[in-house]
């Protein structure tokens, strides 16, 4: 799994799966859910993410993680 934030746009992009979306279904205004070939979600798509999702902080709690990877630190909007 992989959270991608867009600080230009305001987009928070949570890739669940490898694969090429063939078919996104906004389900909830400013909620997208992007499928694969086979009708999988593989991604979900957030607009205007900071009014809704605290992205300072990230919390996991019982995910059985093997492998953590920090690749780039944005500062958060003041």
């Amino acid at each position: 799994m992989n959270f991608e934030y867009h600080q230009e746009t305001d987009m928070l992009y949570i890739k669940l799966a490898g694969g090429v979306s063939v078919e996104s279904e906004e389900i909830s205004p400013g909620l997208v859910v992007d499928y694969d070939k086979n009708n999988h979600a593989i991604g979900i798509e957030i607009e205007d993410a900071s009014k809704f999702v605290d992205l300072s902080r990230l919390e996991l709690t019982a995910i059985p993680i093997v492998n953590l990877v920090i690749s780039e630190r944005i500062p958060a909007k003041a």
